[in-house]
């Protein structure tokens, strides 16, 4: 188990990553004003849950990246070292999107409800998590190919 912890935790990073791209992207094209996770960080750092706070933009990315390490481990764990289609992975992120943008950050009234959020950000939050899961499966299906003689398409890419 803590083979497939490790190895989801290392997906779980690649995939933040490129899903940091999407949404950097989404700001860069003013589809939303700031990130997600730099508004949950100001909202846990001390002082007024909105204002803004020295630290918050370098917290967000760090929780950013733990959060998607910590829902990768638990992905590894639920792979069972099997290789899954992309669609299980793209499935999964879509859950913990749901989860967190119609459950508990607008629980803590971090962030509204999807539903009654800016169109833009959603859009790029769910663009976001789809590319996260689709990297999520595709980097645990790589590490979790069998050991051994090459395959046929890999000897035939030499």
């Amino acid at each position: 188990m803590m083979r497939e912890l490790l190895k989801g935790a290392v997906c779980g990073s690649v995939a933040t990553a490129a899903m940091s791209g999407v949404m950097v992207a989404g700001s860069r094209m003013g589809l939303m004003r700031d990130q997600p996770p730099k508004r949950i960080a100001r909202a846990a750092l001390p002082g007024r849950k909105h204002d803004p706070k020295p630290g918050e933009g370098v917290a967000g990315a760090l929780a950013h990246l733990g959060f998607g390490a910590t829902a990768g481990a638990l992905y590894g764990v639920l792979a069972r070292g099997h290789r899954a289609p992309a669609a299980a992975g793209v499935g999964y992120a879509l859950a913990i999107w749901a989860s967190s943008y119609q459950g508990w950050i607008p629980g803590l009234g971090i962030l509204p409800p999807a539903s009654d959020d800016r169109p833009g950000r959603q859009v790029v939050m769910v663009a976001g998590h789809v590319v996260y899961g689709t990297v999520l499966a595709l980097t645990m299906n790589r590490l979790n190919m069998p050991a051994g003689p090459a395959t046929e398409r890999e000897s035939a890419a030499r």
